[in-house]
């Protein structure tokens, strides 16, 4: 069991006979009345998202997810397909399976393939990956203190705000959990 007061993003449970991934989390502690927690969940099954607030003490029965670390192969346009690491057997996925982490996918990648009771909901990529730019305008130099910056295309066609000094060509690291800019590789 975990109480609502324990939620993060990505936590997974059964509530209402269904399976929920917490896709954003709120703790809010209003003046008057007591605390609660307002989520933002996704229907692993159905891919639904519904917004529900809890008592932080109410109590809700963790998932018993499976995790099993795939590699990504290749797309013909419809499918994705990712390779068993260990029986080397391929599975083949929707682009609806995989929602936003397309943006990271690159090939050969390492993934986690996140599946309940058999069924594939979705793939979990490394917290931190390393992807090329391969349009940002240029550069102004001038005044930096700001922390101002610019779009920037990635080699999965993922657009992302980059620091003025980035150019085409440089690898960039983000970090998929927020979807931001880490630093210049």
């Amino acid at each position: 069991m975990i109480s609502a007061g324990e939620f993060r993003n990505g936590v997974t449970f059964e509530m209402d006979s269904q399976v929920f991934r917490i896709v954003e989390f709120q703790h809010v502690k209003p003046g008057k009345g007591a605390a609660f927690v307002r989520t933002k969940l996704k229907n692993v099954m159905t891919g639904a998202v519904l917004e529900r607030t809890f008592n932080p003490t109410e109590k809700v029965q963790e998932a018993q997810i499976d995790r099993r670390e795939m590699q990504y192969l290749y797309n013909d346009g419809e499918m994705y397909y990712f390779m068993d690491n260990e029986t080397y057997e391929q599975m083949p996925l929707s682009k609806d399976e995989l929602a936003d982490t397309l943006n990271y996918l690159i090939d050969n990648m390492n993934v986690k393939v996140v599946s309940y009771k058999g069924k594939v909901f979705g793939i979990e990529p490394p917290i931190f990956v390393e992807l090329e730019v391969t349009y940002t305008e240029p550069g102004f130099k001038g005044d930096t203190s700001t922390g101002a910056t610019k779009p920037a295309t990635t080699e999965t066609g993922y657009v992302l705000n980059v620091p003025l000094f980035v150019e085409i060509g440089d690898k960039i690291r983000i970090d998929t959990r927020t979807g931001e800019y880490m630093e210049r590789v």
